[in-house]
């Protein structure tokens, strides 16, 4: 399925113009992020490489942290060197990631855990509510509870009146 169908159904429905923009910034999430909180990690398998400090988790993988979750066909957990915790989690493959009632979806989604950023590349889809962004990168401040979309972003404005 197209990542931009749903905006195209909306766009039809509600015979509005889409907006094209090459960046935004958007609230994301209904809460801040403890980015301290534990990580709680559930899949089908997990293989671990104690030389290079990876975890790799595969099928149907769910992680949550706090009121945030993230679903992934695949994630790795990347340890710091001196195993005092996770350094970085990436996430492949159907991504979903909800915090509240906002979820964004993407090919791809890279979460560093003591900055608190998430970045989500690939056909990211952000729904809020009824409204929807499209672009092609996103980068979500889990500190603040805020997020920057770039690359050819896309959404429908409401005015009120529909």
């Amino acid at each position: 399925m197209n990542i931009f169908q749903p905006l195209t159904l909306c766009i039809a429905l509600l015979g509005a113009t889409p907006l094209h923009a090459q960046g935004t910034s958007v609230a994301f999430g209904t809460i801040t992020q403890d980015t301290t909180a534990p990580v709680e990690v559930t899949s089908d398998e997990l293989s671990v490489d104690q030389e290079t400090g990876r975890a790799v988790f595969v099928g149907n993988v769910i992680v949550g942290q706090g009121e945030l979750r993230l679903a992934a066909q695949e994630v790795t957990v990347i340890y710091r060197e001196e195993s005092a915790g996770i350094e970085r989690m990436i996430a492949t493959g159907d991504v979903t990631l909800v915090s509240g009632l906002d979820a964004a979806e993407a090919k791809r989604a890279d979460y560093t855990i003591d900055s608190g950023e998430i970045i989500m590349t690939g056909d990211v889809l952000l729904t809020q509510g009824l409204s929807a962004i499209a672009s092609d990168k996103m980068v979500i401040y889990l500190k603040d509870g805020t997020a920057n979309m770039t690359g050819r972003v896309k959404t429908i404005l409401q005015t009120g009146n529909n």
